[in-house]
């Protein structure tokens, strides 16, 4: 089985409370998918905008939730939140006291978010990772990410839509698909795909309905979903982003991350995510590592920087390579070296991924079950497995569940061939892939195209990725950051910026100065399909 059929990672809401008269705010205007100034803001101008009065946290609430009505549950129907938080009126009215009471928690005070649906909230909403096994399932306590987004003023108004169980469940799976939340449609081509598996956080933020938006990535479903869907997206390196709450495939490579509508966003939204936590062993590496990240918020963050085009990873689109050769010229602009490399041994860890993937999700499925879902009616892969056979009319309509089963017949993680094939994942993704190119060229970064085009949705072939730049840095635990980059009829492209561990300011730098000379983002307008002729 060739990994790129496993892993492309690519590997139902209520009524709001309080929120009755906001869903008649702009009902017309966000029906016609026009673009809301202030909803397509930032974290920065919705700050401004807040604390010069012009505008509150509820209200933005509101707004938000009015735009989710008209567009995801209406209109061209995107199906990207799959659940609405009933407190999110509430909490952003309390913000907005202790604004107004001189108490500001930072620069994500007030600023709605939305969280995918394999995050845990202790709150009234399920975590299910869009599985109808954990429908109705409601955690014990936050994950990590969702406490320290509170803790820093972020108001959590809903989980958003999933490729189920992170789309690691079919081995034809198609992506945007649960069995709890149905399809979610790309806004700038509804009959296309929106990438996975963070696919309702790519479409709602590429559509406007919250400010911020987390996803999750093992191989790709951040940085994928985001190129897809013309958005930023940030896979920050292992240790730097807590795992726990969160529902997991493999913790060798799960993390997640900032899906935002600009640099500066992902940059905000990730210093507020970081942390050491007790309960999440690997992110004791990242103590002194981080930063506020804002710093490296600068124009001239290309100046100088030498920069290696990875053309192992150019060739799956003439299209999209010819968008990506007039970017590396901006680049060439701002001041930076531009070097033709290939990043080694990319060959080496296609079917180790693969069983390291496997042989993690059984065993880290069951902990999570146990610390953060006890009372749920499944305990362990083999309850899940269980549960899909007997409810197939519902949860198994398209593809079936050939993952889970694969995962459930492999042998823990003591075994000799797991432990080599995690060895030799690392080996060939770390020391001799991406550090030994860096080193040998003495590289900040490495560029290349993120992937290829939203594909259409096809419930009888699955999914049809093209080529990917994810790998290398999702096996080496590295991090990733894709920009928007231009369109091939209409449908975005993605630039993609990947670095060593532990460079995230250098990438949000680099990031940032060629998105502030490019601005190739523009608002979708969400066409039935794509206008070839357009």
């Amino acid at each position: 089985m060739d990994r790129r059929d496993f892993v492309r990672l690519g590997v139902a809401a209520g009524a709001v409370a309080g929120a009755s008269g906001a869903m008649a705010a702009k009902p017309k205007a966000a029906a016609a998918g026009a673009t809301d100034a202030l909803l397509e803001a930032g974290v920065r101008e919705q700050g401004a905008a807040m604390a010069a009065g012009k505008t509150s946290s509820r209200k933005l609430v509101e707004r938000y939730l009015a735009r989710i009505a008209a567009l995801d549950k209406a209109g061209p129907r995107l199906n990207a939140v799959i659940e609405l938080n009933p407190d999110a009126v509430a909490i952003a009215t309390e913000l907005d006291r202790e604004r107004a009471a001189g108490k500001l928690r930072g620069p994500l005070h007030g600023i709605p978010v939305l969280l995918k649906d394999n995050i845990a909230t202790g709150d009234k909403m399920s975590t299910s990772a869009g599985s109808l096994a954990l429908a109705g399932v409601r955690a014990t306590r936050d994950a990590f990410v969702a406490e320290r987004l509170r803790a820093a003023g972020a108001v959590i108004i809903g989980k958003t839509n999933l490729s189920e169980w992170a789309n690691m469940r079919s081995t034809h799976s198609v992506s945007g698909w649960s069995g709890r939340g149905g399809q979610t449609r790309n806004p700038y081509a509804l009959d296309r795909n929106p990438s996975g598996s963070s696919s309702g956080s790519g479409a709602a933020i590429a559509a406007s309905l919250a400010t911020l938006a987390v996803g999750t990535e093992t191989d790709g479903s951040i940085v994928s979903p985001s190129s897809s869907c013309g958005i930023v997206g940030f896979k920050p390196t292992l240790g730097l982003v807590s795992r726990s709450g969160i529902i997991p495939i493999a913790h060798s490579q799960d993390t997640a991350g900032p899906m935002t509508r600009s640099v500066a966003d992902a940059a905000l939204m990730l210093a507020a995510m970081t942390g050491v936590d007790a309960s999440d062993e690997v992110t004791k590496d990242s103590a002194g590592k981080g930063s506020d990240y804002a710093a490296a918020l600068r124009p001239d963050g290309l100046r100088g920087k030498r920069i290696g085009v990875a053309r192992n990873f150019f060739g799956g689109s003439t299209a999209i390579d010819a968008i990506v050769e007039k970017e590396l010229a901006i680049l060439k602009e701002q001041g930076a070296i531009l070097v033709d490399v290939k990043v080694p041994n990319t060959d080496k860890y296609n079917e180790t991924e693969v069983e390291v993937l496997l042989c993690e999700f059984k065993p880290d499925l069951a902990a999570y079950l146990e610390g953060y879902a006890p009372h749920a009616p499944v305990k362990n892969m083999a309850d899940v497995i269980a549960f899909n056979e007997k409810n197939a009319s519902r949860e198994m309509p398209y593809f079936g569940q050939e993952h889970l089963v694969a995962a459930q017949g492999k042998p823990g993680l003591d075994a000799k061939s797991y432990r080599e094939a995690l060895a030799n994942n690392r080996r060939y993704a770390r020391e001799e892939g991406i550090d030994k190119v860096m080193r040998e060229h003495k590289l900040d970064a490495l560029v290349a195209p993120t992937g290829g085009v939203a594909w259409l949705t096809d419930y009888i072939n699955g999914d049809h990725y093209g080529m990917s730049f994810s790998s290398p840095a999702a096996v080496a635990g590295y991090p990733h950051i894709t920009v928007p980059a231009g369109f091939v009829h209409g449908l975005p492209v993605g630039l993609s910026f990947v670095g060593g561990a532990w460079s995230e300011a250098t990438l949000i730098g680099m990031a940032y100065a060629y998105e502030q000379a490019s601005k190739r983002r523009r608002a979708p307008t969400f066409p039935a399909s794509v206008n070839i002729k357009g």
